[in-house]
């Protein structure tokens, strides 16, 4: 997704480990000694941070596959009819997925670079106005995606995309910051998004390397599940905007009622379920928001068909093959969030662009159809090689793990 659009309570989405234990404390360190000993080893102690045990042993567990709705609850890769630690093939194509999400930081760095160096040559040349036409209301909708895809991947310990949406974060706070020099931006609006980056970077980066204490973290997820939540529904409803009216009330209602869950949620009113199902809002809101891309972007497209050759050809192939290139990795780990992030944000967004670029003659046939062909060879492939490493007869039977779990 390009971002791709997360984060939990305790509850966090990452498939790459066990039980998330910052809700269930004792549950998780249970389930996680019982584990142990059913591979004969020594229960090991959970003082230190959860995760570094798990990064240290998330390929040698063996446990069936979540469903998909419980993507953002940590589990060890599933091994089906794979033996880890024997199957060169299975550890040669983890290695190369990994590689693939890592290269996904060219194009979508490239896709930031031409706004950053045209506000750049504007601010240069003292024409400010010219900024005036970034909206940065709707990117920082993207920033607070992209902090909670961080939050996500951080607690899936997947380092290849951490640095994808760092540098996300990154690139789209220089663009802040050069709103703010032009002022096109508010300068308050500017302080607190420098706060809010500041605080998700540092915060991510010190639970990667278990140096954050649990309870700062969990505030931290309540402030994305609640910012993620609220501001889901406000841009669905927008985009439709003349056709339905102007109305601040779905992000107000949404609030409401994302604070009321975090709230009972720490105050233990709701059930388990009940608690990993709040966990899960920040990531499924994270996603949603950036699937909801194409469709407006399809929508402004409906409404207006001569504005569709102001769209960028290059801008939606670099979407295309930035997301494409993490398709792989999410179906290979059975991420069912991150596959389907992923997938319809290079399918619908960057495809779905070129395929009305081309409709409307906005470029040729021949880019076209190599956009294509390169497409569903490499949606193909990582469906036909993941097959192959897994020892299955047909990709539907990952397709099956990937949505309904083992």
């Amino acid at each position: 997704m390009a971002k791709s659009l997360v984060v939990s309570y305790g509850c966090s989405k990452a498939p790459l480990g066990l039980q998330h234990p910052s809700l269930y404390p004792n549950n998780s360190q249970a389930s996680f000694s019982l584990t142990l000993q059913r591979h004969n080893q020594k229960p090991l102690s959970l003082k230190h941070n959860y995760y570094s045990l798990t990064t240290l042993i998330h390929r040698r567990l063996t446990s069936p596959i979540t469903a998909a709705l419980d993507s953002d609850v940590p589990h060890p890769l599933h091994q089906g009819s794979v033996n880890f630690r024997s199957n060169k093939s299975f550890e040669q194509w983890d290695s190369l997925t990994a590689k693939f999400s890592g290269a996904a930081n060219l194009p979508f760095l490239l896709l930031q670079l031409p706004q950053i160096i045209l506000n750049t040559r504007n601010l240069l040349a003292g024409n400010k106005t010219a900024l005036l036409a970034v909206p940065w209301l709707g990117m920082f909708t993207g920033l607070l995606g992209n902090l909670s895809l961080l939050s996500y991947f951080t607690k899936k310990r997947e380092k290849e995309v951490i640095v994808v949406q760092t540098l996300g974060v990154l690139s789209q706070y220089v663009v802040f910051a050069q709103l703010a020099m032009a002022e096109a931006m508010p300068l308050p609006h500017f302080v607190i998004t420098s706060v809010v980056v500041t605080a998700g970077l540092v915060l991510n980066f010190m639970n990667y390397f278990n140096l954050l204490n649990a309870g700062i973290w969990r505030f931290w997820e309540d402030f994305i599940t609640v910012g993620g939540l609220s501001v889901l529904p406000q841009i669905m409803w927008s985009t439709f905007v003349p056709y339905i009216p102007n109305s601040i009330l779905p992000g107000a209602i949404a609030f409401v009622i994302a604070v009321t869950a975090v709230i009972m949620a720490r105050i233990g009113k709701l059930s388990e379920e009940g608690v990993k199902f709040v966990g899960g809002i920040s990531g499924w809101t994270a996603t949603l928001l950036f699937m909801w891309m194409p469709v407006s972007q399809m929508w402004t497209n409906f409404l207006n068909p001569d504005n569709i050759k102001g769209l960028s050809a290059v801008s939606m192939l670099l979407a295309m093959i930035g997301n494409g290139l993490m398709v792989p990795r999410a179906l290979f780990i059975r991420d069912f969030m991150w596959f389907l992030g992923s997938s319809w944000a290079s399918l619908f967004y960057g495809y779905g662009n070129i395929l009305c670029l081309y409709f409307f003659n906005a470029i040729s046939k021949e880019f076209f159809l190599a956009a294509t062909t390169g497409l569903f060879l490499w949606i193909g492939m990582a469906l036909w090689r993941d097959t192959i490493v897994y020892g299955y007869d047909t990709p539907l039977r990952s397709l099956k793990e990937l949505v309904l779990g083992s």
